[in-house]
């Protein structure tokens, strides 16, 4: 039997779309109504052709235990259905009812500290309960069973930004204990495996292991949050299952994910998709020149870099094409973050998320909300319902979105550098922080490092994609799709992961090491060999020191490719002994300066280039620079200009490239290669001095 394409509609190229709440119009669900038409219209107008509804409102769905109110929604699935505009529908299982809660307080999620979520939130309840799950299945089967078949809907998502928090209530601690004993089989074992004689933690019984909240353990703490991220993963993928049977077989299955949760494994949720989806929020205005550098490690992007980091790790989720189900339209999040877009900022971020494989790009939401806690997140449409500035910008990206779509079928993004990202690392990070921030343990430290080194490589003008640790692929084939590969902040990692890089190296890649990698194995331990374990013997490195840095410390290049190149070294440094390796950067101190600051070394047909620190911004892009050698795939751009970008694309019509200026000033480009635009008739011819307006972005075809 054939398989079933669920996302043939998304094959043609970039869609736009925004979250629909009739219901949270002024007067709720039924007299919202009267609205709709004109609603329609201009999303029509503004070239919108999806719409993604009923996420948040179970206490609408089922306004009392048992008693279900459900067809509120078919005028608008009938009007979408009627405009053209398809539908995915959300199952509203993350916002729990005021009625569930009072009749089961004891759903709450119980917190590290033993305190209890309060209702008035959401996400309050402990999914894994089979309490909930009754409720949970009732409602889901209620509203699928109702809407699921409707012609308008294409795809249901399964709740809605899983994992916000590692829950602790008995229950799930119980069941913890036996994950952990199903395991390692015998209490030995974890005793010898987790280290547990250091301070009398060795156990007799598996009911003498501890609960989660007094840990102190690092492979304790792993474990846990590898838990907690399956416990997530599963509750999607039992909801898929239920779903499944109460839609057509081409309607797909997807989720909202947000990235940062901490109990969010994106690969393991993915892997029960048929199409990954997430948020891809950030901060607009100035935040937008590529010349700033944000802080990082939050749940919006604050700098241009992060944005492409972004949009990419969307795409590794499943390795493919990817639908961006909330990204911000007039602002996001409270007032004191509000800072609506610039003219073009709009047009420049949706075209960044195509250029890294987005199908949908999706607006939360319609229109700005007049009440609840998200008030000040601005819609298309501001508190008067009127179109404005914001809707006549999108409605200029779906006029293009629709130009360029024969350009983009089937188009799938181009990298020159691969990223390596790792769940285990980061939750090691963050239980253990290498760096600090204003003083305090910096959680968000694996984030930055990787982030860092993503920043160095866009600003060597290089196209980067993620690669998430767990689909590493065999050496050969990883050679064959990144001839770079950048990897930093990899603390937790399996003998064969490292054996997989080397070899990398040796089949002809080259390999950027970044500061942490090799230090610590799979189950969360020190290594009880010199560092970094297997690639440092393999290029000739070792690591028998480290330090937290207090302060920078100057960094110079004595001899070699970067000679008379100097900068800083910042948040830590691991003590790199170059043995055969050659020196590029060493430390200007009168203790680190016996140490490498950053090596090269010849291995195989590859090189490996270790980074012990976190240089600064122009240093790393040197550093990177020299390491990655020419891009893979030929910008149009005869010389790049700063805080310019080009993104491609290569589909059966050829490759599409995505330039941006990324400036409150214009910017002039001389072209290596003829183009012509994909959204208009413009041609241009080799040679030829483009002039990009401020916070332009244009979409061409090489000609």
């Amino acid at each position: 039997m054939a398989a079933v394409d669920r996302l043939g509609a998304w094959r043609r190229g970039p869609r736009l779309g925004t979250a629909y709440y009739n219901e949270y119009l002024p007067g709720g669900a039924h007299s919202g109504r009267g609205r709709l038409e004109t609603d329609l219209q201009l999303m029509t107008d503004a070239g919108i052709t999806c719409i993604r509804v009923g996420e948040s409102v179970w206490s609408t769905w089922e306004p009392r235990d048992g008693e279900f109110d459900l067809d509120w929604l078919t005028p608008v699935l009938d009007g979408a259905h009627a405009h053209g505009i398809d539908v995915i529908l959300g199952t509203p299982t993350y916002a729990v009812p005021p009625w569930l809660a009072r009749k089961h307080p004891e759903l709450a999620v119980v917190r590290k500290d033993g305190s209890s979520v309060p209702w008035g939130g959401r996400q309050e309840a402990d999914f894994t309960s089979e309490t909930f799950r009754g409720y949970a299945e009732r409602v889901i089967r209620a509203v699928l069973g109702r809407h699921g078949r409707h012609p308008a809907v294409i795809g249901v998502q399964l709740d809605n930004e899983a994992g916000l928090h590692l829950i602790h209530n008995d229950d799930v601690v119980a069941r913890f204990r036996q994950w952990v004993a199903d395991r390692y089989g015998d209490v030995e074992t974890l005793n010898r495996e987790w280290g547990l004689t250091y301070w009398s933690h060795r156990i007799s019984e598996w009911d003498e292991l501890w609960p989660p909240a007094g840990n102190t353990t690092p492979a304790y703490d792993l474990a846990w949050r590898r838990f907690q991220a399956e416990q997530t993963a599963e509750f999607i993928g039992w909801q898929a299952a239920i779903a499944r049977e109460l839609v057509a077989d081409d309607t797909f299955l997807t989720t909202c994910i947000a990235y940062q949760r901490p109990a969010m494994d994106d690969v393991a949720v993915g892997a029960h998709l048929d199409v990954a989806s997430g948020n891809a929020y950030y901060l607009a205005q100035d935040a937008l020149d590529l010349d700033r550098e944000g802080a990082g490690g939050q749940w919006y992007a604050d700098d241009v870099p992060q944005l492409i980091l972004m949009a990419d790790r969307m795409r590794a989720t499943r390795e493919g094409p990817f639908l961006v189900t909330e990204t911000g339209a007039a602002s996001i999040g409270p007032a004191w973050l509000t800072r609506p877009p610039y003219d073009g900022q709009l047009a420049q971020a949706a075209w960044l998320l195509v250029a890294r494989g987005a199908r949908l790009v999706s607006y939360w939401h319609w229109h700005t909300l007049h009440s609840g806690a998200e008030v000040h997140w601005g819609g298309i449409l501001g508190h008067d319902l009127q179109p404005g500035r914001v809707h006549g910008e999108i409605a200029r990206i779906g006029r293009e979105f629709a130009a360029a779509a024969e350009w983009l079928t089937d188009a799938e993004p181009d990298a020159d550098v691969g990223l390596v990202y790792a769940h285990d690392s980061e939750w090691m990070m963050q239980f253990e922080p290498p760096l600090a921030s204003a003083g305090a343990p910096d959680r968000a430290a694996h984030a930055r490092i990787v982030g860092a080194f993503g920043r160095a490589a866009v600003d060597a003008g290089l196209q980067v994609g993620y690669v998430n640790e767990r689909q590493l692929p065999e050496a050969a084939e990883l050679v064959r799709r990144h001839p770079v590969l950048v990897v930093a902040g990899l603390v937790a990692a399996s003998d064969p992961t490292l054996d997989t890089l080397a070899e990398y190296a040796r089949l002809g890649g080259r390999l950027v090491v970044g500061p942490r990698t090799g230090h610590g194995d799979d189950e969360g331990r020190v290594r009880a060999t010199t560092a970094p374990a297997v690639i440092g013997p393999a290029a000739g490195v070792a690591s028998r020191e480290y330090a937290a840095l207090a302060a920078p410390v100057a960094v110079v290049a004595p001899d070699g490719p970067l000679v008379g190149a100097a900068g800083q070294a910042n948040g830590w440094a691991d003590a790199l002994e170059a043995g055969d390796a050659e020196v590029l950067l060493r430390y200007d101190h009168p203790l680190f300066g016996r140490w490498a600051a950053a090596t090269r070394s010849l291995v195989g047909d590859g090189t490996i280039t270790f980074v012990g620190t976190l240089l600064d911004r122009s240093l790393l892009r040197a550093v990177v620079t020299d390491a990655a050698g020419p891009a893979a795939t030929q910008s149009p751009i005869a010389e790049r200009q700063l805080q310019v970008t080009a993104h491609s694309l290569a589909g059966p019509h050829g490759r599409a490239w995505v330039v941006h200026n990324w400036s409150p000033e214009g910017r002039a480009v001389t072209l290596a290669k003829a183009v012509a635009s994909v959204v208009d008739d413009t041609t241009h011819g080799a040679g030829t001095v483009v002039e990009l307006a401020p916070w332009d972005v244009r979409i061409w075809r090489e000609a």
